[in-house]
């Protein structure tokens, strides 16, 4: 073999591995489990930066199998799409047999590490992968409601970290479940909203009426204000050892608006530019909320 051709083949190997694992996503996700990892933890030691290696590989597998599984099914319906024709799938560039080999790998990696921080991690882990594979991909050409049962697998990582600092599920992993849960549907339906007419090639349901029409704009903005008071929840003192201090609620609350303020605009501009830009507000809002918990646990 030519040796200018190794590094080429290399890097074709590496794109392949981090589209086909949708690395970004999966870096989110993994960003979500180290956020409720840190505000699970009561004290700080050499051992909590092993574990958050631990979280950070383990998770990247687990949400990296589910990612390579949706694409596994899904090959036939990525090749319509424009957004999604030239992934490794659907453009030939890897097989389904050895997507389904990578997947099996990456999955039991990271069951045996995951539970190497704890059985419960490991658990939750794996009834995220089976609902996020096994219901929630099915469902998207089927109903709108496959947003809903997605919300549950997606809602998992960030109340996954707090479960592997302490072992235990409690008030404070069910506050920070609903909070990823509310969040999940202005975000993905701004999704559903601006690549609509790609969605619509596959055939996958995405919006709530089914439509970009005002009703799913008003769900959205509902949704959006839910999320914000999912996320000031821990400052009423009735979320065990998850609090949210006055000043970290002021900046909660501004980012809520400031999300809140897209999800109106959306509501009122009805295109493509305006859901865009929803997402994206979205995600900032869900990092920044996660940053702002977190800093106010440490510096308060």
């Amino acid at each position: 073999m030519d040796t200018n051709t190794q590094p080429q083949i290399k890097k074709s190997l590496y794109k392949d591995f981090v589209e086909v694992t949708k690395a970004r996503l999966a870096i989110s996700v993994v960003f979500s489990t180290i956020a409720g990892y840190l505000l699970g933890v009561d004290s700080w030691s050499s051992q909590n930066w092993f574990v958050l290696l631990l979280l950070a590989i383990g998770g990247y597998c687990m949400v990296g199998a589910s990612n390579v599984f949706n694409q596994i099914i899904e090959k036939d319906l990525d090749a319509l799409m424009d957004r999604t024709k030239n992934r490794p799938l659907p453009s030939g560039r890897m097989t389904k047999q050895t997507a389904f080999i990578l997947g099996s790998i990456l999955t039991i990696l990271g069951l045996i590490i995951l539970y190497n921080v704890n059985p419960k991690t490991a658990m939750f882990s794996a009834i995220s992968i089976f609902m996020y594979v096994s219901l929630y991909t099915p469902l998207k050409t089927v109903t709108p409601l496959s947003v809903f049962v997605g919300a549950f697998p997606g809602a998992i990582p960030y109340m996954l970290g707090w479960v592997a600092a302490t072992g235990h599920f409690g008030i404070e992993t069910g506050t920070l479940f609903i909070i990823q849960f509310f969040w999940q549907f202005p975000h993905f339906w701004a999704i559903g909203w601006f690549l609509y007419d790609d969605y619509k090639k596959a055939g996958f349901f995405m919006l709530p009426t089914g439509n970009k029409d005002k009703k799913t704009a008003l769900q959205t903005i509902l949704y959006t204000f839910w999320t914000i008071l999912a996320s000031v929840i821990p400052a009423f003192g009735f979320t065990g050892k998850l609090f949210l201090s006055k000043p970290a609620v002021v900046v909660v609350v501004l980012l809520g608006i400031w999300m809140l303020y897209y999800a109106f605009k959306l509501h009122k501009e009805m295109d493509a530019k305006a859901a865009r830009k929803l997402m994206l507000v979205s995600v900032s809002y869900i990092s920044l909320l996660q940053i702002v918990y977190v800093l106010d646990k440490f510096l308060r």
